[in-house]
């Protein structure tokens, strides 16, 4: 499977080669992974942030533990999650299913109304997380894609989320910084590329019953 190679060719890249840019094909291509990644009944309630502006990167570096990656990478994504989910959510996605189709959104009501059982009763903290939840496998689709095109990507959580949420204007639109990663290409300074991968056992991690 080309997949498991590209998986042991990519590492958590610390240091970025701060002259070498991802290409807009390459950029977009690993959005729209994103984009069609696995979501809890398919409503992605998430945004991406593409994060290029200098300024606003230095910001955020201040704010993310001073970690290089931050400024020196060619792109911070920002995975952002609604932190309330409201009943028009979950219609705007009944009617993008409908137009998708091509059926009646009438014929959606029953499912419909199971999202709507499912999700709108549950305490706003318990929802909040399930959707900070949701933008974690977007996030292991983008560090897949990422690494099928070769391009370097790091994970991260090591970042203040109110500040965030504040210099990038995130709760004014109902959403919270939840997970972030930035992508670029390996800086020939960064010891790690050189280092063996080291995951448990495949007997110690699965067990079939």
């Amino acid at each position: 499977m080309r997949i498991i190679d590209d998986l042991k060719w990519r590492y958590a890249t610390k240091v970025f080669d701060k002259e070498k840019k991802v290409s807009e094909s390459d950029l977009n291509s690993i959005l729209e992974s994103v984009r069609y990644s696995a979501s809890s009944y398919g409503l992605q309630l998430y945004k991406v942030l593409v994060v290029e502006n200098p300024e606003i990167r230095e910001k955020l570096k201040a704010v993310s533990w001073n970690q290089p990656q931050i400024t020196d990478a060619s792109q911070l994504i920002v995975f952002c999650n609604y932190v309330d989910v409201k009943e028009e959510h979950i219609n705007e996605y009944l009617q993008r299913i409908a137009s998708t189709r091509g059926i009646a959104v009438a014929n959606l009501s029953g499912y419909g109304d199971m999202m709507k059982s499912a999700l709108l009763s549950r305490p706003a903290d318990a929802l909040a997380n399930w959707t900070a939840r949701q933008t974690y496998i977007a996030l292991g689709t983008l560090l897949a894609a990422a690494a099928e095109l070769r391009v370097d990507a790091c994970p991260m959580e090591g970042f203040d989320v109110e500040q965030y949420n504040e210099i990038l204007g995130l709760k004014e639109q109902g959403l919270s910084a939840a997970v972030i990663a930035t992508i670029g290409y390996r800086s020939d300074k960064d010891e790690l590329q050189h280092a063996a991968k080291v995951r448990r056992p495949f007997t110690d991690m699965f067990q079939r019953i």
